[in-house]
């Protein structure tokens, strides 16, 4: 009977007990690098400023409930195009610096609002406020204009067609053309009754929760990543050191 002879354990082969035996003789490198990483993330968690939304919400002025008087798209590029590009020149003009933070515009579908959005810390809060404020100024003197332009034609169709009846009922065979003008005289006058002006609905209001990931969170990571870090810095210098060895040896 042949009998299976054994094999001999090669010098490549790497045992539990000389993994732990390397991390132990490196473990210097392993905490360096574990303590440095968490200390940066505990740095950038607790020192790093913190970013919230700040948002105002406007509904623009309507000439019947659901239908604007200015279409939310014409709106928003007159805003990016115009307002927004004049009023961080003024703030590059008085503070020398560019706008910290954007300001961006949104229209929620099917709705007559425009949502004016900015993500700063809170110590820019009165610049953002400022921004908002003074764009939204800008937005509704262009609103008030535009209904006070609607409500003059609506005045002066009206005053055109009291004047063609009054014409008319000097004439016996005009009843048809009279009830018209009248109907068409009484929609006009619905429709100025049910303008609306602009309405400011929210101004500069901060979300509660502040935007990115929690601090717990990048503590987290940060040992995570220490941890990973210091095991794996820990067998490299080992096995440089290895290679140094051979290349000297030889």
């Amino acid at each position: 009977e042949m009998h299976r002879q054994p094999q001999p354990e090669s010098d490549d082969e790497i045992s539990l007990v000389d993994l732990i035996s390397t991390f132990l003789k490196h473990r210097r490198v392993f905490y360096i690098v574990f303590i440095s990483v968490l200390s940066l993330g505990l740095l950038y968690a607790f020192f790093m400023p913190q970013k919230y939304d700040y948002v105002s919400l406007v509904k623009l002025a309507e000439k019947d409930a659901g239908t604007p008087i200015e279409k939310p798209i014409t709106v928003i590029a007159t805003l990016e195009n115009r307002w927004l590009p004049e009023y961080q020149s003024a703030y590059y003009a008085e503070h020398n610096e560019v706008m910290p933070f954007e300001v961006r515009f949104e229209n929620p579908e099917s709705t007559a609002l425009i949502r004016v959005s900015s993500e700063a810390s809170v110590g820019q809060s009165d610049a953002v406020e400022n921004a908002h404020v003074q764009l939204i100024e800008e937005l509704e003197q262009a609103q008030s204009a535009a209904v006070s332009s609607l409500k003059q034609n609506l005045k002066g169709r009206i005053e055109s067609l009291s004047g063609m009846v009054e014409v008319l009922e000097g004439y016996e065979d005009a009843g048809v053309a009279i009830a018209a003008a009248v109907e068409k005289r009484l929609s006009l006058d619905a429709t100025l009754d049910s303008i609306r002006p602009m309405e400011v609905l929210a101004s500069t209001r901060k979300k509660s929760e502040p935007n990115g990931p929690a601090r717990s969170l990048i503590i987290a990571l940060a040992g995570m990543l220490g941890l990973m870090g210091g095991v794996f810095l820990s067998f490299f210098v080992e096995f440089a050191s290895l290679v140094k060895a051979r290349v000297t040896d030889s």
